[in-house]
């Protein structure tokens, strides 16, 4: 199990269930006159970023070596020539869907413990098949090539980081317009509760509208670890 590769996160035993300790859990230096240190502060909140660094920090090695940086392997991050940048990230466009996916899981598990978990909206809309299909059946995205469909498509393509980058862009342009739909603010309705109740399940049956199976607009060969 690669849990036990990150023994500091999961411990020796490599439990999964150790990240809410290690994200939670802080034991504070020992004070001069003390033998031993002093037992560990349990913090009742995290921010989701932090759940998310910790799960990309711990499992990088889970996905498979395709794109890596420095030898990590970077997972749902791909290059592209317009994705400017400076640095080491230069030319990179990060997703992360499957460990935002995670990350987002774990929210109501780490509430229910008695955890809030503040800054959700510091992830990002989920670039999948329904939602970014949702975007492509309404005539949100147009492509270009009004032959998309007749060919499967890459991860790595760029037409399809371009879709993906798009779908994430105008996740965080539909937000606002439904909370005032709605009559609500953002710490009511945070970009989790749309994907959730909304983007997801509206892609899914617009999909079923037009095609049998309610197959997504756009096929994508991936070997799962994105899709």
């Amino acid at each position: 199990m690669h849990c036990a590769r990150s023994p500091k996160t999961f411990t020796a035993l490599g439990q999964p269930g150790h990240l809410f300790d290690a994200l939670t859990h802080h034991r504070h230096a020992p004070e001069l006159h003390h033998h031993h240190p002093r037992p560990a502060v349990h913090h009742r909140q995290v921010s989701a970023a932090r759940v998310l660094g910790a799960l990309l920090d711990t499992l990088s090695g889970i996905w498979p070596s395709g794109q890596s940086l420095q030898g990590t392997p970077l997972g749902d991050v791909w290059a592209h020539p317009a994705a400017g940048g400076d640095g080491l990230d230069a030319g990179w466009v990060p997703f992360h869907k499957l460990s935002q996916w995670l990350a987002y899981s774990l929210l109501e598990p780490f509430e229910w413990a008695g955890v809030q978990v503040h800054e959700v909206d510091a992830l990002t809309g989920l670039p999948e098949y329904r939602n970014g299909g949702l975007l492509l059946d309404a005539g949100v995205i147009v492509p270009r090539d009004a032959s998309f469909a007749q060919h499967a498509m890459k991860p790595g393509d760029g037409w399809t980081i371009e879709w993906r980058a798009l779908t994430v862009s105008l996740l965080d342009e539909l937000a606002p317009r439904v909370r005032r739909l709605l009559g609500v603010d953002e710490a009511g309705f945070p970009l989790a509760r749309l994907l959730e109740g909304g983007t997801w399940a509206a892609g899914r049956a617009i999909a079923a509208e037009r095609r049998d199976g309610a197959l997504p607009p756009v096929v994508v060969a991936s070997d799962g670890t994105v899709f």
